[in-house]
């Protein structure tokens, strides 16, 4: 379903005509509205840039997923690449553009966003511009998940559910716990799922040459059966002390196994037959990871407050996938398998000091540091099929890095209209890559890397001819923020697949890769015309020096994919988003909440050529809309989430083609009684399908171009809520 960008903007025009048409009276007289007295909107008074989505929001749709929640946020879009992974954005960019949190902080080596169920979070705040307070790695933006652990009162829910879909079915849970006493107070959430994985995807393979004529054409049919188990325990505790120092202790616990099975089956009309035509895979795929917190804050007499926070996290991730595959003639081509299994240790401290001081300012001064430690093995043994060359059956390397970070920041009110915050964060990373056992294919490296992000926000609200304020509001933000390579961009370690080729090629890590550096420029006009009613359009504008794109070569044996520092990259944006209730028109209309946004992106790299040039996979559209209704016992409501795809050339012989794609979901609650409800969800109503299709050209050989697509049907959610 494809829907053209003008009727976006009709119904934003309509968005931004409502507050006109909120001050027409019935006899045609215009009436003055103004917001006196209006509750603190993180949005709308703080000076840093900052939009929260509550917990009340989180919870309408009863998402099995935190995924699901983001696509409705304005200007974030969810993407989905092999099949099974999924990737947030801002501004349409994803890859560690956009950075996301856990409480403020990074979350530990191998977490994942599927292992936090929306029903562990207490809200998300999306921040367009960087904070010192937060790590500068943000050139797209932050996302931060906030967990639950604030206890007001006595807390017995339980949800129990099931998902019913074309792909994955199964029952999901979840509970909150929760209580306190008079100097303590405890929580505790779980929740879980177990999938069934069944289906069936397709592919194709095709080599143009040239001259026009198609030498190559594959396609690729695969069955897939397999099962998806998920745990996720997040324990809490809280003491406040005589002196009135507090005490929290807070821990994340969260496993996951994966077991698949997979049919390969490639047909050859024309050209010639892959090594391994007929291939069948069996998986297994492990993770664990556990991370504990002790947190201690202090209120001195001065009004300034002192908190600092230790912590340590332990993962597990453990994978083994048997093949055997067979070639054209039926012969045996490969019977063997390949293991991995990677440790990891670390621990962190962060602090911070902040107090009010004279002439509307606020300070705070902080620092964060942390280290971790990681074992890999990587095991590959074949009884068929030789290896690449230069790659052993066992390789093993460990790794350490090391981070440290500093920060000072001053939310200024120079006068009640104008505030300036003003801040600076410091970070150096420092990462040891080292060899041991039998490993011979990764050579020792060293990496170090420093960064200094300057940051400037400003908060400018108007006032009318007689001085008095409005609810309309200008921002302006400057900020350096980067973007650093991950370790297994950094360890020249090959993966290898059966079938190598251009657009299937073996990857390789590149030690001399450098942190991308990035200035910006965020603009924004908010008009707050109502209660619970607000329009807004916002730019931003990024230059990224040392951008990182992906090069494909041929080293004479094997078809090699590695990441390298290009010249430049070049983003902008454009985002507009409105939201309202019915009754801010006027009196005696139902309790209809509205809510629609549009996003626009544009990139260029330096110096790839040629039309279609943009930065890699980055979405150059997307678009939600939204109506949420209440009346006595029935909660119901739908969305719909638009993002375009299109052709894209991220390099002179590299792009990719991703096709549009529109979720329509809906929901309904029923209310039983205060404690009992019953909530039923449909998603993917227009049974949108994931695709992808990566291409290569090369003057001499023409055109591959290689497509996946992963068929999803609609999904029906329905989940029992209860109180006790």
């Amino acid at each position: 379903m494809k829907l053209p960008q003008r009727r976006y903007l009709v119904i934003l025009l309509a968005g931004l005509s409502a507050p006109a048409l909120a001050q027409q009276t019935a006899d045609g007289a215009i009436a003055r509205v103004d917001v006196k007295g209006a509750a603190y909107d993180p949005r709308r008074d703080d000076t840093a840039s900052k939009f929260v989505i509550g917990r009340e929001e989180i919870g309408r749709h009863g998402d099995a997923s935190v995924f699901d929640v983001f696509k409705r946020i304005p200007g974030v879009t969810v993407t989905t690449g092999s099949g099974r992974s999924m990737e947030v954005r801002m501004r349409g960019l994803g890859g560690g553009y956009t950075q996301v949190l856990v409480n403020g902080e990074r979350a530990p080596a191998g977490f994942t966003l599927e292992s936090v169920s929306p029903e562990m979070i207490e809200r998300i705040e999306v921040l367009r511009a960087a904070t010192a307070e937060f790590s500068t790695e943000s050139v797209a933006g932050t996302i931060n998940l906030v967990l639950r652990k604030k206890v007001r009162k006595r807390e017995r829910e339980a949800k129990l559910g099931y998902l019913l879909s074309e792909d994955f079915r199964g029952p999901t849970f979840s509970t909150q716990l929760a209580d306190r006493g008079e100097r303590s107070s405890w929580s505790f959430a779980a929740s879980g799922n177990h999938d069934g994985l069944s289906r069936t995807w397709t592919g194709y393979q095709l080599n143009t040459r040239p001259d026009g004529v198609v030498d190559l054409h594959r396609t690729t049919v695969t069955g897939e059966n397999g099962r998806m188990n998920r745990l996720n325990l997040a324990p809490q505790f809280k003491w406040t002390l005589e002196n009135g120092d507090s005490l929290e202790w807070e821990s994340l616990v969260n496993g996951s196994s994966f077991r698949n099975a997979a049919d390969g089956l490639v047909t050859t009309s024309i050209g010639s037959a892959p090594p391994v035509p007929d291939l069948h895979t069996y998986g297994k795929f492990d993770d664990r990871m556990g991370k504990s917190d002790l947190r201690w804050s202090r209120a001195l007499a001065s009004g300034a407050r002192f908190e600092t926070k230790l912590g340590v996290e332990r993962t597990r991730q453990q994978t083994l996938v048997r093949r055997t595959g067979f070639d054209a003639l039926g012969r045996l081509a490969t019977q063997g398998s390949v293991g991995t299994g990677t440790r990891a240790k670390g621990a962190t401290s962060t602090g911070k000091f902040a107090r009010q001081a004279g002439a509307g300012h606020v300070l705070a001064v902080g620092w964060d540091a942390g280290f971790n430690e990681s074992d890999d093995l990587r095991t590959e043994r074949d009884a068929v099929r030789v290896l690449p060359p230069g790659q052993p059956e066992v390789e093993t390397f460990a790794a350490r890095v090391v981070r440290a970070a500093a920060y000072a920041q001053d939310e200024w009110t120079l006068m009640p209209r104008w505030s300036v915050y003003l801040g600076a964060r410091w970070a150096g990373v420092r990462t040891h890559v080292r060899t041991r056992g039998n490993g011979n294919t990764v050579a020792p490296t060293r990496v170090r890397s420093s960064v200094l992000s300057p940051i400037v926000q400003s908060l400018w609200k108007l006032a009318d001819e007689n001085g008095k304020q409005t609810s309309h509001q200008f921002r302006l933000a400057v900020s350096r923020t980067y973007k650093a390579p991950d370790l297994y961009s950094l360890v020249p370690r090959r993966s290898a697949w059966e079938n190598n080729s251009p657009t299937e090629a073996d990857y390789q890590g590149n030690p001399a890769l450098k942190p991308e550096l990035a200035w910006g420029v965020d603009a924004a006009w908010e008009h707050y015309w109502a209660a619970g009613a607000m329009v807004s359009a916002s730019t931003a504008l990024r230059r990224i020096d040392n951008y990182t794109s992906n090069r494909i070569y041929f080293d004479g044996l094997r078809w090699i994919f590695t990441p390298f520092n290009e010249d430049r990259a070049l983003m902008r944006s454009l985002e507009l988003e409105t939201k309202f209730p019915l009754s801010a028109l006027g009196e005696g209309l139902p309790a209809i909440d509205l809510r629609a946004s549009v996003s626009r992106n544009w990139s260029r790299v330096a110096p790839v050529p040629g039309p279609h040039n943009r930065m890699e996979q980055q979405t150059p559209l997307s678009a939600n809309l939204g109506i949420d209704y209440r009346k006595g016992a029935l909660s119901a409501g739908a969305s719909l989430a638009h993002r375009r795809g299109g052709p894209v050339r991220v390099a002179a012989n590299r792009g990719f083609y991703s096709h549009a794609r529109t979720d329509l979901e809906t929901y309904a609650v029923w209310r039983f009684t205060p404690k009992l409800q019953l909530r039923v969800a449909l998603s993917n109503l227009l049974g949108e399908d994931n695709f992808f299709e990566p291409s290569y050209s090369d003057p001499a050989g023409g055109v591959e171009k290689r497509g996946w697509l992963y068929p999803e049907g609609i999904k029906l959610r329905t989940t029992l809520e209860m109180t006790l």
